[in-house]
């Protein structure tokens, strides 16, 4: 057998031992499989004397995890510490530059730094992987880069926040306001006690820049992602969804347009029926379309211990195995900028307004709505009081930026009482 594959972790986190904790649990299994023996030689986190769970006792201790990385007897960093620069920049950097790989879980960095760290890597020979940066144990990236690698890709979409599925699928269940449930799931430890990060869909557009990056063969580009989070979801929406068939999901869609690459991460209403719109809880799942293979799906759990440190150990398993590709499937030098589509795609659109019960009033929100050519497919008044009349419409496709300029109209009458919300409707 080969000689052993030198291991240093960054970061001891949930994640990071749980890394710890596979290699001890099947290093016979992982050697076999891999050709050689894995071994941590050495990790670096925060406090030294903090229990884990773990017997760290054989390993080389660093306080400074760029020392880590420059450590002669270590020949791939487990970078597991998180944070879009600092340590986690400063040693992924260092590791690279000397020429030993890295593999990542860490998706707001590569967001941001991931060209120059993918540059970086193939100056020096390194790999750079991050399978478990997006989606959890779900290997998408391996399928885009591997098993795809025959297809044109035309869409990614899926919903990529166990956090913000978990909201929404239990209000749909219970019945709980958002404020509820969000409360909740930061008990529960989904939702950190600033959460947002997750429910303010930044996480999740992480997530979708790398895959658009790797599906369309471009330079990551999250700047270009439009964002909404789900704060403004209540649980009148989700049942007024529901009555038409639909569940909402804060979905991430990366799809190539005739004028470029439209990039959105956004409440949408997706059919109830559909893989996407029966996913509960924490779960995670992507959708890929290919013009040889057609639509794939992909599922499974979205972060945590487990799921984490198995996408970690698989980039880990194919380095060992001396397979070693571009970070995003293709060299990083050849990656263009991503031309963002101006337009985007058209679609229907699920609006809800609140306005003042008054003569005329509807009138005046649907001649707006016609004179910039938008349909009304369907439309709903409920509960209204003599005081408010809450209104929801449903348009025929129609473009966004259309929609958009006829919905600050709108906003701007005397009769509407708060920002209209509008979700887009996603075919599958």
């Amino acid at each position: 057998m080969s000689d052993p594959l030198k291991i240093g972790i960054a970061g001891l986190g949930t994640v990071g031992a749980g890394v710890v904790k596979m290699v001890q649990t099947h290093g016979g299994l992982l050697a076999r499989r891999a050709g050689r023996p894995l071994e941590i030689v050495a990790v670096s986190a925060r406090s030294k004397g903090k229990d884990r769970g773990v017997d760290l006792s054989g390993f080389g201790w660093e306080d400074d995890p760029v020392a880590l990385a420059k450590r002669d007897d270590i020949d791939l960093l487990v970078e597991v510490m998180g944070g879009e620069d600092g340590p986690a920049k400063a040693c992924s950097e260092a590791a690279l530059a000397a020429g030993k790989h890295v593999v990542t879980a860490n998706k707001a960095m590569l967001a941001l730094h991931g060209q120059a760290l993918a540059e970086l890597a193939e100056s020096t020979g390194a790999a750079l992987r991050f399978e478990a940066a997006v989606a959890g144990g779900i290997p998408i990236v391996k399928a885009l880069t591997e098993g795809l690698a025959g297809n044109g890709i035309s869409r990614v979409m899926g919903v990529m926040n166990g956090t913000c599925n978990y909201i929404l699928t239990k209000m749909d269940a219970t019945g709980a306001s958002y404020a509820e449930v969000l409360k909740e799931a930061q008990a529960l430890g989904y939702a950190e006690a600033e959460p947002s990060v997750d429910v303010g869909g930044i996480d999740a557009a992480h997530k979708l820049s790398l895959l658009a990056a790797t599906a369309f063969g471009t330079r990551v580009a999250f700047d270009k992602v439009e964002i909404e989070g789900i704060e403004r979801i209540t649980l009148q929406d989700i049942k007024n969804a529901a009555d038409m068939g639909y569940r909402i999901k804060l979905l991430g869609v990366a799809q190539q347009n005739q004028d470029g690459i439209e990039q959105r991460m956004q409440p949408c209403l997706v059919p109830s029926a559909s893989p996407l719109g029966q996913l509960e809880g924490v779960s995670n799942m992507v959708v890929v379309e290919g013009d040889f293979i057609g639509q794939t799906v992909y599922q499974g759990p979205g972060a945590g211990e487990g799921p984490t440190a198995s996408a970690i150990m698989g980039d880990i398993m194919d380095i060992a195995r001396g397979y070693n590709i571009p970070a995003f499937g293709q060299p990083a030098k050849g990656l263009a900028q991503p031309n963002t589509s101006s337009q985007g795609s058209d679609a229907a659109y699920y609006l809800r307004f609140s306005l003042t019960d008054a003569p005329g009033t509807l009138a005046k929100l649907a001649a707006i709505l016609g004179a910039h050519q938008i349909s009304i497919n369907r439309m709903h008044q409920y509960g209204h009081d003599g005081i408010t009349a809450p209104l929801v419409i449903v348009t025929h496709r129609t473009a966004r930026a259309a929609l958009d300029v006829a919905l600050a109209e709108i906003c701007a009458l005397s009769a509407s009482l708060a920002e209209p919300v509008a979700l887009r409707i996603e075919t599958l």
